[in-house]
């Protein structure tokens, strides 16, 4: 009797496990092997598992660490209690996954230690960026490695703000991270001057901010912007262009997102409006200016952006290196740059050219050239940029670019609609 009353207890415990949905709870712990025994795993239990990079890291040691300057992806693992010869195992089973040489000094790894006397080395952790990590997996008898992303989470923001002093105070303010100012600049950078912004301007813009971990991590696309510079409005318009090419039975899509302005006017142009990122304008166009080493006045048919040694200077347009020497008691390091029968520009006092620029390298609108210095005759790090115009020194800050590319016809309808939707987001009327 006594073991029926028993038997019976069993069956009204399993049927009060089914009944409340209990049963799902007897589970193995995340931490568990399918060889061990299965445990009965509460809620508060289930709850404080814990993943880490997507790993159970319940019955594991983990141990957070930085890449020290000099520190190698080998030094680490020894230290962890890998052999040289381990070591070279693993490079050669994931040489193609992984180059070991891309490990850098500042960034944050994790090792994942078995929680036995032994405290074998499970897993190493690298993270490349806040949002990327490389996983290497060193629990099997043939090493794994693979690249994994956080998850990113997309946050749509409106920053709107007029500018008392800067373009770069004025984000500041708005609590926006700096690199929307990075973002705006280059959107206009064929329409605004942003050495030349002042109060009384001002700007709206609708972006995505990303986070990672409940952190900013960077920002995302721009949706739309406004400028209202010098009293004259500036939009900004992403629109999709598509084309598709029919190759036998197959037809090719392609498809191009590009800033345009209200009237479906490219932003692009042939011209950036300057050759390098924020500085300010340390001496302007002029036919007598007093020379700061010569000690008399002379013509200063360029402009002379201040920056910092290093600063790296682009071309302006698309064209050819036609020239590149050392003038020891002129421009120092300099470049010439023929963009096409019209327009030619120079750049000077550089500290050293970029890689790859010689005489007859076709360059890109935007590629770096070089980088600022003080090489020649100069008192201080600069750069001496001049536009040629049929061979003639021309003001570079009242230079007119070419007019830029139409939308076509087609595409009027369904980019009015856009530009419309987009504007309203902007609320700036």
């Amino acid at each position: 009797m006594g073991g029926f009353r028993k038997g019976l207890g069993s069956l009204v415990t399993v049927w009060l496990f089914l009944g409340l949905g209990i049963l799902p709870a007897l589970m193995y712990s995340c931490g568990s092997g399918s060889d061990k025994t299965a445990e009965l795993v509460d809620s508060a239990s289930l709850r404080a598992s814990r993943l880490l990079f997507g790993i159970c890291v319940d019955s594991l040691e983990v141990v957070p660490g930085v890449v020290e300057r000099g520190q190698t992806l080998s030094d680490i693992l020894i230290s962890f209690g890998f052999t040289p010869a381990m070591v070279h195992r693993l490079v050669v089973e994931t040489d193609t996954i992984f180059d070991v040489k891309k490990v850098r000094a500042g960034q944050p790894y994790t090792a994942m230690l078995s929680p036995d006397s032994l405290r074998s080395l499970r897993y190493l952790v690298y993270e490349k960026t806040q949002a990327e990590y490389v996983v290497f997996d060193l629990d099997t008898a043939r090493f794994r490695v693979y690249h994994q992303q956080k998850e990113i989470r997309v946050e749509r923001r409106t920053v709107r703000s007029a500018i008392t002093s800067s373009l770069w105070n004025a984000v500041k303010e708005q609590k926006a991270k700096s690199e929307l100012t990075g973002k705006l600049s280059d959107i206009y950078a064929w329409q605004i001057d942003f050495f030349g912004i002042a109060a009384g301007d001002s700007f709206a813009v609708v972006y995505d901010q990303l986070y990672v971990d409940t952190l900013l991590w960077e920002i995302g696309d721009i949706h739309v912007a406004y400028f209202r510079h010098h009293g004259k409005d500036y939009y900004a318009i992403p629109f999709v262009e598509i084309d598709s090419v029919r190759k036998g039975n197959v037809v090719l899509v392609d498809t191009v997102r590009t800033f345009f302005d209200e009237n479906g006017q490219s932003l692009r142009k042939a011209f950036l409006k300057s050759p390098l990122n924020f500085s300010r304008i340390s001496s302007g166009f002029t036919n007598s200016r007093f020379h700061p080493v010569l000690k008399y006045f002379r013509a200063h048919h360029g402009v002379d952006y201040a920056a910092p040694t290093g600063t790296p200077v682009w071309s302006i347009g698309e064209g050819v290196v036609t020239r590149k020497a050392y003038q020891r008691a002129g421009g120092g390091h300099y470049l010439y740059i023929k963009h096409n029968a019209t327009y030619t520009t120079s750049y000077m006092h550089l500290s050293r050219y970029a890689a790859g620029i010689n005489i007859g390298t076709r360059v890109r609108q935007g590629q770096v050239i070089g980088y600022v210095g003080r090489s020649g005759l100069a008192t201080g790090p600069h750069l001496d940029f001049r536009v040629y115009k049929n061979g003639s020194p021309i003001n570079p800050l009242k230079m007119e670019s070419p007019p830029p590319r139409s939308l076509r016809e087609k595409d009027m309808p369904r980019f009015q609609a856009v530009r419309d939707s987009l504007i309203r987001m902007l609320k700036v009327k």
